[in-house]
């Protein structure tokens, strides 16, 4: 098959012979070109409103809290990514949470799952890097992970079911807590991630709280 470039302009008409029969099919470029951006904005979540962040001094008290409760505290190996997936409750309207690290800092981002909630329970998914990751994720719901460099954030366009709260960044979270909420934009799966992909030296202890409120 030959493939011939045609420019085309705002009503144009494009005619394509066959070499074979001869038939002849013409196609309005304005008319198709409507009909995929049409189909591409149907595929695409709305835009998600940017979260409120603020930090706090107060490491020794929250890092004591935290040790005391069964599910505060977790270690994030060098290379690692854990994703803390937390659905939104029936009874809450905003998803809040609170972080700290020992000695060395971490990256953390926040994305949200367009899907149908069908349990309450926070679960927790550790990937051996970034990029396996995503395609893992990729291959069994076919959405979106961040995908980028930690030191600068990372890079994620919306496709199919998948929004970007706040981008993946180092945070100084060895130095103040990393606090910070969203409110609900609909019925959904929260992705909190804790990103060590970048470290091939260091573990991180993290100490961590999220909840609802309403």
């Amino acid at each position: 098959l030959t493939s011939y470039h045609v420019p085309q302009g705002v009503g144009d008409i494009v005619m394509i012979q066959s070499d074979h029969t001869g038939a002849v099919d013409i196609l309005s470029a304005e008319l198709e070109t409507a009909d995929l951006l049409g189909e591409q904005r149907k595929a695409q979540p709305p835009p998600l409103a940017a979260p409120t962040m603020w930090t706090t001094e107060k490491m020794k008290e929250f890092k004591a809290k935290m040790g005391k409760e069964k599910n505060g505290r977790m270690v994030v190996k060098r290379g690692e990514v854990v994703t803390v997936r937390v659905p939104t409750h029936p009874e809450g309207k905003c998803i809040c949470w609170e972080f700290a690290t020992d000695d060395y800092d971490i990256g953390f981002g926040v994305y949200f799952d367009w899907t149908t909630v069908t349990s309450t329970a926070i679960t927790v998914q550790v990937s051996e890097s970034s990029d396996e990751e995503d395609e893992e994720e990729d291959e069994e719901i076919e959405g979106l992970s961040p995908v980028g460099d930690v030191e600068r954030g990372s890079k994620s366009s919306l496709r199919h079911r998948y929004g970007e709260v706040m981008p993946v960044y180092r945070r100084n979270s060895h130095r103040e807590v990393q606090a910070g909420s969203h409110e609900y934009p609909g019925e959904g799966i929260y992705l909190l991630k804790f990103d060590n992909s970048y470290s091939l030296l260091r573990n991180k202890t993290l100490f961590f709280h999220v909840y609802y409120t309403s």
